[in-house]
C-alpha cells in the first residue's frame, strides 16, 4: 500500500540516565520507557534496537506501559535507536553499558505531524462499495486499474485523482503543496516516489551466477563442491513460465532443476548411507563432447527409525505476506507438514512482522487442534524484522532441544526483510553463528513481486538446511508430504563431493550447475569447512561435460604447457579408470567426517542406449542451459531437448516429468516471441 502524506515534521528528544542503581544480583540490564513528549502517554510496541559496529545485537518492543527491559546484555559501547510509526527513528551513538549495573534509557518522542485530508491508496484487494469508518476523503486504485493504465509510474497514477498534479512524472503536488512536502510509505516503510515497477517481478532479487568454465586436467584434476539438493529454482522457473514470462537467467540454477525430479537410482548397499551410479554418454548439445552422469541415492529409513522432531515454524506475517499465494498458502503448507508428524513430535510457532512473537509455545503434535487454531489465527500486517524472528526461533528450538533428535526451524517467507538486520552479509553472519547449535534451518519461499531468492539461498546454505519454493498447494504437498523425510530429516551434514579425473583419459571437464557451491580442493579434507546437507531418501545428480583425450581436435585447444611437461609413462597403471569419485560427510550430531570413494570406469554408451534416468536428467540440464542462454551451446534447439525429454518419462508418479515437457513447450513459444520482439525493434 502506498500512502501520500503531506507536511510531516518529526522531533525526537532523548534522555539518558545511567547507573541509577544496582540489582541485587549485580546483573547487567538496560531498561527504560518510551513516551510521547507532549502528552506523556506511553508508546506501546515502539522498537528499541541495540547496535554494535553497525550490526544489530539485540532489540525489543515496549509493553503496554511503554516500558522495556533487556537482561544480561553484554557490557560495552552501543548505538541505541528508538522508532515508531509516525515518529522519526533516532539513534543515540556511543552509549556505554556498564557491567553489573541497571542502565536506564528513557525516550521522549514528539510528533507535530499534520495529515492531509486527501490520500491516494493503492491496494491489491477490491474497493468496498461503502466505507463506513473513513474519516477523510480518499480514493483507492486497485491493481486491476493499474494494469489498464498506460503508465506504471506511481506519481502519474496519483495524478489521475482530483487534487493531485504531477510534472513530467516526477514532482507531485497535493492540493497546491510543494512537491518536497509529499512523503510516501510502502507497506509502512518510508520510500521515494517512483515506486511501481514496470513488471510484477522487478523487485525480486537473485544471486549472480558465474558459469563454471572448462578446466584443463593438467592444470587441475580435482573438481570439488558441496552437495546440494535444493529444488527451489525449478518451481520458481515454473511460476515465471506459467505467468507468460521467461525467468531471469540468475533464477535458473541448473542443478536445482535436475534435482527436482525423482529418478530410479539404486539404493545404497549394506551399511552405506548413499549409493552412486555413473554413466558416460554423448552430449546432445555438442557432438564433440561426452557427458559423465553421476546419480546419488541416500538411505531411506522407516518412520519408526526416525528421531523425534522438535520443530519451530517461523512464519513471516508482515504486510508483504498478505496476498493469497503467501500467508494463506503458508498456513495450508504447515497443515500438510503437521499431518506427517507423530504424536510425540513437538511444534512451536514464532511469527515476525515489526517484532517477533511466540504464537504457540512448543506443543506436542498430539494436540493437533491447538496447533491448527494457532495457525488459523495468523494475519499479515506491518514491517519485516526477519533477524529478530530468526533469533527468537533459535532460542525456542534450543529451549526444547532433543538430544540426537531432529531439531529444526522451518522458515516460511518471501525473504523481504526491511527492519533491523536485513543485508545479505549480516544475515549470513547471524546464521553462521547459530548453525553449530545443532538446530537445522529449512527455508520455504513464497510469493512473487518482491521474492528475495538470494537471501533465502544464504539462509538455507549457512543454516545447515534446504531451500524450496512453494508456488501452490500441490508443491507444498510434494515438498512437505511426499518428500517429507528428505525435507525435514537430515541423514548427513557437511557433505562434500570430489572427482579426480585421470589425465590419461580426460583432457577437459566442466561441471553443470553448482556454481555457488564450489569448494577449493583443500576444503574436501577440512572438517571445519561447511558442506551441503543430505536428507533421508534424497537424490542428487551431477553432470560433467568432458573432452576425452584424443577427441579435442577443434575443441577447447590450448597450447601445450611449457613448464609442466612430464615424461610419458609406458603403461597406464589405472587401466580403464576414467576418474575416482569421493564423498565426505558427517553424521548429524558429529563434528568428524567419514570418507567414501569408488572408481569410475571408461564405459561409454550412446545417449539412446542409456536408461531413462540419464536421458531425462540430461534433457533437464539442456533446458536449463537454454533458459540461461549459455554461449557454450552448439545446438540451441528446444525441439531437440523436448524430443529427448518426451521419450524418457519412465516412472512419472505425480506427472511432474510430463508437466516439464509442457512447460518447456511454453518456454519455447515465449522464446520465439522474445526473438520476434527483438527483431521488430531493430
Amino acid at each position: 500500500m502506498i500512502v501520500a502524506i503531506q507536511k510531516i515534521v518529526i522531533l525526537v528528544s532523548l534522555l539518558w540516565i545511567g547507573n541509577v542503581n544496582q540489582t541485587k544480583e549485580m546483573r547487567t540490564t538496560v531498561e527504560g520507557k518510551v513516551t510521547d513528549v507532549k502528552s506523556g502517554e506511553p508508546i506501546l510496541l515502539a522498537s528499541v534496537a541495540f547496535y554494535r559496529g553497525g550490526v544489530l545485537i539485540t532489540g525489543i518492543d515496549t509493553d503496554f506501559d511503554g516500558k522495556f527491559i533487556i537482561i544480561d546484555i553484554q557490557p560495552g559501547t552501543y548505538d541505541v535507536e528508538a522508532s515508531y510509526v509516525g515518529y522519526a527513528a533516532q539513534r543515540l551513538t556511543g552509549l556505554v553499558i556498564l557491567a553489573g549495573k541497571q542502565n536506564v534509557i528513557n525516550f521522549q518522542l514528539s510528533d507535530d505531524a499534520v495529515l492531509l485530508d486527501l490520500g491516494v491508496e493503492i491496494r491489491e484487494f477490491r474497493v468496498p462499495l461503502i466505507s463506513m469508518d473513513n474519516t477523510t476523503s480518499g480514493s483507492t486504485i486497485t491493481s486491476s486499474n493499474i494494469r489498464n493504465l498506460p503508465t506504471k509510474n506511481v506519481n502519474e497514477i496519483q495524478a489521475t485523482k482530483a487534487g493531485i498534479s504531477s510534472r513530467n512524472g516526477g514532482e507531485v503536488s497535493v492540493r497546491g503543496s510543494r512537491s518536497n512536502e509529499t512523503v510516501y510509505f510502502l507497506d509502512g516503510i518510508r520510500v521515494n516516489g517512483n515506486l511501481i515497477p514496470q513488471n510484477e517481478t522487478a523487485r525480486e532479487s537473485y544471486g549472480k551466477i558465474n558459469e563454471n568454465k572448462f578446466v584443463n586436467v593438467q592444470d587441475e584434476s580435482l573438481s570439488t563442491f558441496a552437495l546440494d539438493v535444493d529444488r527451489a529454482a525449478y518451481s520458481n522457473v515454473r511460476r515465471f513460465i506459467n505467468t507468460g514470462e521467461l525467468p531471469p537467467v540468475d533464477a535458473v540454477r541448473i542443478e536445482e532443476m535436475i534435482n527436482y525430479f525423482a529418478y530410479d537410482y539404486p539404493a545404497p548397499k549394506d551399511n552405506d548411507i548413499l549409493g552412486v551410479t555413473t554413466h558416460l554418454t554423448d552430449c546432445p548439445w555438442n557432438s564433440g563432447l561426452k557427458l559423465l552422469h553421476v546419480g546419488v541415492q541416500s538411505k531411506k529409513l522407516n518412520v519408526v527409525e526416525l528421531p523425534f522432531s522438535n520443530l519451530v515454524f517461523l512464519i513471516d506475517v508482515s504486510g508483504s505476506m498478505s496476498s493469497e499465494n503467501k500467508l494463506p498458502l503458508v498456513i495450508a503448507s504447515m497443515k500438510v507438514l503437521l499431518n506427517q508428524l507423530r504424536s510425540d513430535d513437538r511444534v512451536a510457532i514464532v511469527t515476525y512482522a515489526g517484532r517477533a512473537s511466540v504464537a504457540l509455545p512448543s506443543t506436542k503434535a498430539a494436540e493437533k487442534q491447538k496447533i491448527l487454531d494457532a495457525l488459523e489465527s495468523l494475519n499479515a500486517g506491518g514491517s519485516t524484522s526477519g533477524a529478530q524472528g530468526i533469533i527468537t526461533a533459535y532460542n525456542i528450538a534450543l529451549e526444547n532441544f532433543i538430544p540426537k533428535g531432529n531439531n529444526r526451524i522451518i522458515l516460511a517467507t518471501d525473504g523481504d526483510f526491511n527492519v533491523g538486520l536485513s543485508d545479505n552479509a549480516g544475515l549470513e553472519k547471524l546464521i553462521e553463528e547459530k548453525k553449530n547449535s545443532g538446530v537445522f534451518l529449512s527455508v520455504l519461499g513464497y510469493g512473487m513481486g518482491n521474492y528475495q531468492d538470494d537471501k533465502l539461498q544464504i539462509l538455507a546454505d549457512k543454516g545447515n538446511g534446504n531451500h524450496a519454493y512453494i508456488d501452490d498447494i500441490q508443491e507444498a504437498i510434494k515438498v512437505l508430504g511426499t518428500e517429507f523425510g528428505g525435507t525435514i530429516h537430515t541423514l548427513a551434514k557437511d557433505v562434500k563431493f570430489q572427482i579426480e579425473f585421470n589425465p590419461e583419459k580426460v583432457e577437459f571437464y566442466r561441471l553443470l550447475g553448482y556454481e555457488n557451491r564450489m569448494l577449493d580442493k583443500e576444503d574436501f579434507n577440512n572438517d571445519a569447512k561447511d558442506g551441503g546437507e543430505l536428507g533421508m531418501g534424497h537424490q542428487m545428480t551431477a553432470i560433467y561435460e568432458l573432452v576425452i583425450k584424443g577427441d579435442s581436435e577443434g575443441l577447447l585447444q590450448v597450447d601445450p604447457l611449457k613448464y609442466q611437461t612430464k615424461k610419458k609413462s609406458k603403461s597406464n597403471p589405472f587401466g580403464d579408470e576414467l576418474a575416482t569419485i569421493k564423498f565426505r560427510y558427517k553424521d548429524p550430531d558429529s563434528s568428524k567426517s567419514k570418507k567414501w570413494e569408488q572408481p569410475i570406469f571408461d564405459q561409454w554408451k550412446g545417449i539412446s542406449e542409456t536408461n531413462e534416468n540419464v536421458r531425462f536428467s540430461t534433457a533437464v540440464a539442456y533446458a536449463g542451459m537454454l533458459l540461461r542462454k549459455l554461449s557454450t551451446l552448439d545446438s540451441r534447439s528446444y525441439d531437440k531437448m523436448l524430443a529427448l525429454a518426451s521419450t524418457s518419462l519412465g516412472n512419472d508418479e505425480g506427472g511432474y516429468k510430463a508437466e516439464f515437457v509442457e512447460l518447456m513447450k511454453a518456454a519455447s513459444l515465449l522464446k520465439e516471441k522474445e526473438i520476434s520482439s527483438v527483431e521488430a525493434n531493430r
